[in-house]
């Protein structure tokens, strides 16, 4: 596969900085309560509790969440085409195996990878697989591929964990601080505002960083489906299906120009305008480069790929887990 080219290798440095940047202000942020909760010992025990923790955290298994979804392995003879086109993106991004692919009974248009590098699972719904062409799909999997290769499930998990114990810290200090709220008031015991205000506000300074970690790996993730398929637009498209099918009929009919109206920061994902409108933009950076071999032939046409999965019906059906598809 050719190198990217130099405004690729910028996105990318750009995206690999802010991850860094965001990591550490999570961290941070979780020493900073530490060592207002308990002194400079407490911040430093803050730091070495999220290593352990994120060591000895029990990890979910992807065999439960798929089992709540009512996933089924994906064979080879089930989706040949799909499965040709994952096995040749796994093998230009470097994984030591395949993910094993998945399919969800429901008719939504959903994507998702668990896992690690070494034992990942790919899952897509059947209202994906049937709403896609093949070239399309190649960009949604390249898309995933790129989230285990970049190890952003790992990164994610380390962020959350990070996370939670911010969150932890922060209650059992505004506990203490409730226990000592005569002394305050007396004035026995002083502490400056500002750190009780950071206290406070720690859970949502750290659930905000959170989210713009997760923006900033969408990001990374699509550059790198682009770079695996050499074909952006695949992406993009699929990304305006997503768009698209993901509102409601009223919704498309009365209001096609206005969704996602939460603000930006408490979004899990970017914009999907800004999303494609940089995958256009790789347009020009990849026409250059010369046909990469598999792709091309394997997910040609606009035909959705259906296999021999059965049509699932659009209404939900009443399991002892819960409402499931």
């Amino acid at each position: 596969m050719p190198p990217p080219s130099p405004g690729s290798h910028r996105h990318r440095s750009a995206n690999r900085l802010h991850t860094v940047l965001l990591l550490a202000g999570m961290i941070g942020l979780l020493v900073a309560c530490g060592w207002i909760v308990a002194g400079p010992e407490g911040g430093l025990w803050a730091l070495v509790l999220g290593g352990v923790s994120l060591a000895f955290a029990p990890r979910l298994s992807p065999q439960m969440v798929l089992g709540m979804y009512g996933a089924v392995p994906v064979r080879a003879w089930d989706m040949p085409k799909v499965t040709a086109i994952l096995n040749e993106l796994a093998e230009r991004a470097g994984l030591p195996r395949t993910p094993q692919l998945y399919w969800i009974p429901s008719p939504t248009l959903n994507a998702f990878a668990m896992g690690t590098r070494g034992d990942a699972v790919i899952a897509v719904t059947d209202g994906l697989v049937r709403s896609l062409s093949a070239r399309e799909l190649a960009g949604v999997l390249g898309h995933e591929i790129t989230h285990i290769a970049n190890g952003d499930l790992w990164l994610m998990g380390l962020a959350d964990t990070v996370s939670r114990l911010t969150r932890m810290m922060s209650l059992f200090g505004q506990i203490l601080l409730l226990f000592n709220l005569p002394l305050l008031i007396a004035g026995a015991v002083t502490i400056p505002w500002g750190l009780i205000l950071l206290l406070v506000l720690a859970p949502t300074i750290g659930a905000l960083l959170q989210l713009a970690l997760s923006r900033t790996r969408e990001y990374d993730a699509d550059l790198g489906g682009a770079l695996l398929t050499g074909d952006p637009l695949a992406l993009a498209g699929a990304l305006r299906k997503l768009e698209q099918y993901g509102r409601g009929l009223w919704e498309s009919l009365m209001l096609p120009n206005r969704r996602n109206p939460s603000p930006s920061l408490l979004r899990t994902h970017p914009p999907t305008e800004e999303r494609i409108r940089r995958l256009v933009d790789l347009r020009g950076q990849l026409s250059g480069r010369p046909a990469l071999p598999g792709i091309d032939a394997l997910a040609q046409g606009g035909a959705p790929v259906a296999g021999r999965f059965r049509i699932v019906p659009a209404q939900p059906r009443h399991r002892l887990t819960g409402l499931w598809y």
